[in-house]
This record gives structure tokens, sequence and C-alpha cells, in this order.
């Protein structure tokens, strides 16, 4: 999951071994919180069977959501189909930033910050801070001081909430049929005990 933009969501980002752009360590596009733009691994309607497959298969061990590496990797899947690129956003503009030779202030002027006007802050040839927006103008990552954070698009919002609209239903589904089979049983076995005793 991630955090956010008034109603996307954000998220840390683990730093990756696959080098640097500059003094920038570029993020961990294989987290879990970094999606990047993936083709899809299967048709909407073969996820939604294996969304409400897994959800059915934690239920019945006893798992919720982010408990099960299995339902984990079909966030990533499924939201990744609507991603924006963002490795490419971030390697295009980690390069422009470093083709600029013009220093920029070090410490940002709180009002352009508010007014979201500020993208980067570098002095010589150190980045410090920089925002990352996808061509509708949304940012989808920020750097700052070394940590990577991922900011939710509205299409990967709504995608990830309809995943998990789909996984809840099937989980709860799973677990009132598991309640109602449990109850079965323990009653045929309370009826039989006492059917022994008499």
């Amino acid at each position: 999951m991630r955090i956010g933009n008034c109603d996307t969501f954000a998220q840390n980002s683990l730093l990756s071994d696959a080098g640097k752009t500059g003094n920038v360590p570029l993020p961990n596009y294989n987290d879990f919180n970094f999606n990047t733009k993936k083709a899809p691994a299967m048709s909407d309607e073969k996820y939604r069977q294996a969304i409400i497959g897994q959800a059915k298969k934690d239920q019945s061990a006893g798992k919720f959501q982010s408990e099960s590496s299995g339902f984990r990797n079909l966030v990533k899947s499924y939201v990744s189909s609507v991603s924006p690129d963002r490795k490419n956003i971030i390697t295009q503009g980690l390069t422009a930033i470093f083709k600029n030779r013009n220093p920029q202030p070090k410490t940002l002027n709180l009002i352009d910050y508010l007014l979201g006007s500020v993208k980067y802050c570098k002095e010589a040839t150190d980045v410090s801070y920089a925002e990352f927006c996808d061509s509708n103008g949304e940012m989808v990552a920020s750097y700052s001081n070394g940590k990577w954070t991922s900011y939710g698009t509205k299409a990967e919002n709504a995608r990830e909430s309809e995943l998990w609209g789909i996984y809840n239903e099937a989980w709860n589904n799973a677990a009132k049929a598991s309640q109602k089979s449990s109850c079965a049983a323990s009653t045929g076995t309370n009826i039989a005990s006492l059917d022994q005793s008499v």
C-alpha cells in the first residue's frame, strides 16, 4: 500500500542495488510498495478468479490480506497493469536534473513548496529533493534525503480498492461457509453422542 496525495496512497521504498544516477540511489521497483508499468499477467476475469481463490486459501490458513505473500503478489501484479512507467519517469527526470548545471538553492522556499512549484533541490551535484510527475501531472514519486516515496495515482488506487473489495467479499464468504460447516459438524457430533448415552 502507498500513502499520500489527497486521495492517493504513498509509501517509503527500499533502495535497490541497481545503481545510482548522480548521487541518487535508484528505487527498488520489485518492492511491494513501488509499482511501475507492467503488462497484465492475465485477463481481468482470470485475475478475479485468482483473487477469489487466494482469499479462500488465505481464510482457511488463517491469514488476511498482506499477511499472505500470495495476496501481496496478486496486488503487485494487478495494480502494476495500470501503474505509470515510474522507472522511465524517474530515469528521465534524474537525467534532466543532472544535465542542468545550474545549482538550485539548498533551502526550499516554503511558499513555493506549498504551492507545488518546487520540483527539485540541487546544490552542485547533490540532489536532496526531487518530485516526479506523470503525463497527467500526478506526482508518482519523490526523493528526499536518501529515501524514495511512491505516490499512488487515481487509477492505481481505484484498481487496488477494486481488488480489496473482491478479496474481502470472498474471504468473508469463505469464513461464513467455514463457520456453517463447523457448526453442522459439531451439531452432528453432539446429537450422535446424545443417542449413544440414551
